[in-house]
């Protein structure tokens, strides 16, 4: 049986793991980012360096680039390994949440968007909604 949703998820993953390197560059590099910058709305620079762009030392976009490793591993397992499946929808919650939580910031907070953060958001909110379908497209469920 083909495993398209889990094919999917991977691009989607890999997706995600260059757009939070990206991130992870633009959060060190020194000179402003030109293709990110559109006026006082969009901004990833705003955004990438602000008190809200780690957790401690640690960037976001690089626990982004660590969580993308983490859900392409999980989507290569087979659906039917149900412990792998529901780790797969659980994990991916939990990014989507952060994800979320993160945007709601850029919104009330720092009054600036990221590109790339909302591409991110896309990938992941993607990502959870297959692999809850995949999930679901097994036999029996976990829930």
């Amino acid at each position: 049986m083909s495993d398209r949703l889990g094919w999917v998820i991977t691009v989607l993953a890999v997706i995600g793991i260059v757009l939070s390197a990206v991130s992870v560059y633009n959060h060190y590099k020194k000179t402003p980012t030109e293709y990110c910058d559109f006026g006082e709305t969009f901004n990833c620079d705003a955004v990438n360096k602000s008190q809200y762009s780690h957790v401690g030392p640690v960037p976001v976009a690089a626990i982004g680039v660590a969580g993308y490793v983490f859900l392409l591993l999980l989507s290569r397992v087979k659906r039917e390994n149900k412990l792998v499946s529901a780790l797969l929808i659980f994990s991916s919650l939990c990014a989507t949440a952060f994800s979320g939580w993160l945007t709601y910031l850029e919104a009330k907070v720092l009054f600036q968007y990221c590109i790339i953060c909302l591409g991110s958001l896309v990938c992941i909110s993607l990502i959870t909604l297959l692999a809850i379908v995949r999930h679901a497209r097994t036999r029996e469920l976990v829930f």
